[in-house]
């Protein structure tokens, strides 16, 4: 396994935060089921924060949730008009782990 720096943002700036992210040595396949990802269901909590289209933090989005109310808060954040999309982080390390944007979840 290797540990990389990952910005997952288009550009510097101070919302932009970087983060750890591991990598397997063997390749994996991407995650296609329905629901949510197996990655995403190991942890007892984690770290949510909505954005706006310019990729700046929505100041009152950001908190630590229950892994059995994280799909309920990733849908009340995106409901929102001014969040474009919620990071999913580790909260304990501030791994990023994924970006949830509203089509994917009425796809």
């Amino acid at each position: 396994m290797l540990i990389l720096a990952a910005r997952p943002f288009p550009a510097l700036q101070p919302y932009a935060e970087l983060g750890p992210i591991f990598l397997h040595q063997k390749a994996c396949k991407a995650w296609e089921g329905p629901g949510r990802p197996p990655i995403l269901r190991t942890s007892p909590d984690y770290l949510v924060k909505g954005y706006t289209s310019d990729h700046r933090i929505r100041y009152g989005t950001g908190d630590i949730v229950a892994s059995g109310d994280l799909d309920h808060a990733i849908a009340d954040r995106l409901a929102r008009p001014d969040i474009a999309f919620v990071d999913v982080r580790s909260a304990r390390n501030n791994c990023f782990l994924t970006r949830v944007r509203a089509e994917i979840l009425t796809a």
